[in-house]
């Protein structure tokens, strides 16, 4: 299959508002207003329903990789493509790589039955087939869902290509009981029966699901020894300089409210994080267009986001939306940065830029001391 995750999609079920003219509204960057009727029963606080109480007669098993514990909106909506797909006698079993009681308590919300743990030990694709082969065995699910990207779908397709099963990669739809369809050359649907094996691209399935899996703690698995073929060497990070916005895991953001642009530059040295700014940061020419974050610039995934000086326009909050962590740091507490944000530090952004570098320095003086006695010494 043609695979263009380059593409970006629009999620039709953002919410809404009614306009004067009774027509649907939407605005980009806002979580607020309605969604459909079932989200508007279930979306109160209530505890939403189960999607089944069983018994179950049949499995469809979900794997994920999670991000050190935690399930991002990829994974959601894998489970609950997953959940939708399944009838009221199947049961989501969902198989969490590097996984806890908090990811198995997240499964359970995102629709799935029973979830089971098993280490992640970095790179040994050889110790996990063996692993899904003994499930796949033993629980004899039908379906087999995936989110297409990264190590998941590295391991869909080695799976796959091992047992011979039939595999749908960038699915972008799915049809319960009838069809997926997947993204093809030249923007074409590939329309096909549903394979054992789906690898679901982004938005394949609503995240938001009317009702919930019931969440049972299967346990731990241990990953079986296996000869691997390739050995890993562990991971060697490069400059934050040089990593691109999309790819960073740490970002230090600055905004109108930083005028001591080479103290943030400082910072984010010391802290091993990417720059980015927005849009009128750039424009006055403080940074780069390629370190712009917004709706018109960079969209970020890292999981952790350090906005300074920046008041949060929808366009920039459009930008941060799929960040695990938002840290603000502004002089004005009803900024539209502060709802989105998990922590607000109202406080000069300059003196904490400052502060913090004096910090950090101490820090790593202290800690070349400690690594060099010889030359505290002398």
């Amino acid at each position: 299959m043609f695979n263009n995750s380059a593409i970006p999609r629009i999620d039709p079920r953002r919410p809404y508002v009614i306009g004067p003219s009774g027509l649907k509204r939407i605005v980009l960057g806002e979580e607020v207003g309605s969604r459909d009727v079932q989200q508007q029963a279930h979306g109160h606080g209530q505890t939403k329903p189960l999607r089944s109480n069983g018994p179950f007669q049949r499995r469809s098993l979900v794997v994920i990789h999670t991000d050190r514990g935690a399930l991002d909106e990829a994974a959601r909506e894998t489970l609950a493509a997953a959940a939708i797909l399944a009838s009221a006698e199947t049961e989501v079993l969902a198989l969490l790589f590097g996984g806890n009681a908090d990811s198995v308590a997240a499964a359970g919300e995102a629709g799935a039955d029973r979830v089971l743990l098993a280490e992640d030990a970095g790179y040994t694709p050889q110790r996990k087939l063996a692993l899904l082969a003994e499930l796949w065995q033993r629980e004899a699910p039908s379906q087999l869902c995936l989110p297409d990207r990264g190590a998941d779908a590295d391991l869909g397709r080695r799976f796959a290509s091992r047992q011979r099963l039939a595999v749908a990669c960038d699915v972008i739809e799915v049809v319960p009981g009838r069809e997926v369809r997947s993204l093809a050359p030249a923007g074409q649907f590939a329309v096909q029966p549903l394979p054992p094996v789906l690898l679901l691209a982004r938005k394949a399935a609503d995240a938001r699901l009317p009702f919930r899996g019931l969440g049972v703690d299967g346990g731990a698995l241990a990953l079986p020894p296996a000869s691997e073929q390739v050995r890993d060497l562990g991971s060697s990070s490069c400059p934050a300089s040089q990593l691109a916005l999309e790819e960073a895991d740490l970002i230090v953001s600055a905004g109108n409210g930083v005028q001591d642009t080479a103290g943030l530059r400082r910072l984010a040295e010391h802290m091993g994080a990417a720059v980015g700014a927005s849009r009128v940061a750039v424009d006055d020419g403080r940074f780069a267009r390629e370190q712009q974050v917004g709706a018109t610039g960079k969209t970020v995934q890292a999981s952790a986001y350090l906005a300074f000086g920046i008041s949060g326009a929808v366009q920039h909050l459009q930008g941060i939306k799929e960040c695990r962590h938002v840290i603000a740091v502004n002089l004005d507490a009803a900024a539209p940065i502060v709802k989105r944000a998990d922590l607000t530090l109202v406080e000069d952004c300059q003196a904490l830029i400052t502060a913090l570098n004096q910090l950090l320095a101490a820090e790593r003086a202290g800690g070349e001391r400690a690594a060099n006695p010889v030359l505290e010494t002398a």
